[in-house]
């Protein structure tokens, strides 16, 4: 078969047939009379083994080898490659990734795509400064992409950074609610606190029902900061979430506080009342946490806040009667 027809039924041109006879690679077995290269059916299915490999991303070199060296083995050389497609997909993925933030960012002009360039970069600087800086100029006239900056907020370390990146999310309104509540499900206890740190301080509806979510979820951390934000919010749903990190001496000042905000309602302030007399009573509750359970009584308005107190303030606890007693003076004063 003429090299013309070898082309045409392989799909490999003649000059790349002409270039892997250069290389060594096939050798047609004979010549026409007239000169001309004739390949047989040994050569077609070299020529089929080649183009076999090169799909699989051999280089010519190393498909020589694999083809003429007995003792060859593929296992190292097929794990190279994958190791080469891991990190030649990982690169593009990041590229994909850049340029679809740039995209988002909806830039008017070449200017506008180095500056939005620029920014991301500042993001994933190593220097804590250099990504602050970045954060807060999200409130610039080309504003960091919005992706961009919850994914810096998921991944931040660095405290300063941490804020600035959650007051550039809250800048941005509740458009990045939804990509928040998913670093919730994230299985990095790390990230699915920064999620709802980040989403305690986004205004709107939506995230304040992201957050009434994380109420069920299973991290204690995550339920914690929630019942933190909705108390703020005047979301009363919150109240046993609030008094069991009282009892448990997790963020308890933080849930005393907001406990007190619940309570500007009478209506409320009777429920958080009656909540902190129960788990007062209760037999299990030891006595470290009775004193964190008066002193949150301080900030309860009503009669029935003031009867409790009365109560406590005879109790058989010596640490828990002098705390009653002392806020029930400090309520005379007022």
């Amino acid at each position: 078969m003429l090299i013309g027809e070898v082309a045409r039924r392989s799909g490999v041109s003649a000059r790349m047939l002409r270039h892997y006879e250069s290389l060594g690679l096939v050798r047609p077995s004979g010549r026409t009379g007239s000169g001309y290269r004739e390949y047989a059916g040994q050569d077609i299915q070299r020529i089929f083994h080649i183009e076999s490999l090169r799909s699989l991303g051999l280089s010519l070199r190393e498909i020589g080898r694999a083809l003429d060296e007995p003792g060859f083995t593929p296992s190292t050389l097929v794990d190279d490659l994958i190791d080469q497609t891991r990190e030649r997909i990982a690169t593009e993925t990041e590229l994909l990734t850049r340029l679809r933030r740039i995209h988002a960012a909806d830039p008017t002009g070449w200017e506008d795509v180095l500056q939005v360039v620029a920014l991301l970069q500042a993001l994933e600087s190593k220097n804590a400064g250099t990504r602050q800086r970045a954060a807060l100029s999200s409130a610039g006239e080309v504003p960091v992409p919005l992706e961009a900056l919850v994914e810096a907020a998921l991944s931040e370390t660095e405290p300063n950074v941490a804020g600035a990146l959650r007051w550039a999310l809250a800048r941005s309104g509740d458009d990045g609610t939804a990509l928040l509540a998913e670093g919730l499900r994230s299985p990095v206890a790390a990230v699915r606190e920064r999620a709802v740190r980040s989403l305690a301080e986004l205004p709107g509806e939506e995230a304040t029902a992201r957050l009434r979510d994380a109420l069920a979820n299973s991290d204690a951390v995550v339920r914690g900061h929630a019942a933190l934000a909705l108390g703020t919010r005047g979301v009363a749903d919150v109240v046993p979430t609030l008094v069991d990190m009282i009892v448990e001496g997790r963020n308890d000042t933080d849930a005393a506080d907001a406990l007190g905000v619940l309570a500007s309602d009478a209506g409320t302030a009777d429920r958080i009342a009656g909540t902190l007399v129960d788990r007062l009573a209760h037999h299990a509750t030891g006595a470290p946490a009775r004193g964190r359970l008066t002193q949150a009584l301080a900030d309860v308005p009503g009669t029935r806040a003031s009867r409790a107190l009365v109560e406590l303030s005879r109790d058989e606890d010596r640490a828990v009667a002098l705390t009653a007693a002392y806020l029930l003076q400090l309520r005379d004063a007022r």
